[in-house]
């Protein structure tokens, strides 16, 4: 089964077989990136692709044709999503607690969750969702970010990396 059959329906049978699609392209995917990273370009950092990434894929991801199909553009969505925002992690969600702060990062119509790690502040995958109807405000960007010349400019103020 290729990413052109994923399974339109919702019934279990079909809930299966996409995350089984799921399973399989993330194992070809870490055998080919053993690094288990991809540079962001509007972070200017590495998005770092866990196991806890792939398990939360699996849980979710599988319930939709679209987030499905996002997890199979999983290399061209880290590499373009362009931050939008940062909030603290949520309280009650214990996948949560190991990170200091969750980036909201948009890339088409798919948007990506990445959380920043406590102790070593590297930037990990948590969720990226697909076929999301993207309405953005003014030029897009919640944090005052805009364009120039083609490249995201954040304000200094929401810079969401430390400058070594």
């Amino acid at each position: 089964m290729n990413a052109m059959e994923i399974p339109s329906g919702k019934s279990r049978e079909d809930n299966k077989a996409r995350r089984q699609i799921i399973k399989d392209f993330y194992a070809k995917w870490m055998s080919e990136h053993p690094e288990r990273r991809t540079w962001n370009k509007s972070l200017r950092a590495f998005i770092h692709v866990k196991n806890d990434s792939v398990n939360e894929a699996l849980g979710h991801a599988p319930r939709s044709v679209e987030a499905t199909r996002a997890q199979l553009h999983l290399t061209e969505i880290l590499i373009n999503a362009v931050y939008v925002e940062s909030r603290p992690p949520k309280n009650r969600n214990n996948n949560q607690k190991k990170f200091s702060r969750m980036l909201f990062l948009r890339w088409q119509t798919s948007r990506v969750l990445v959380g920043q790690r406590k102790t070593s502040n590297e930037f990990e995958l948590y969720y990226i969702s697909g076929g999301q109807k993207i309405k953005p405000s003014g030029n897009g960007f919640e944090n005052g970010a805009r364009t120039e010349n083609g490249r995201v400019v954040i304000p200094s103020n929401e810079i969401p990396f430390n400058e070594s």
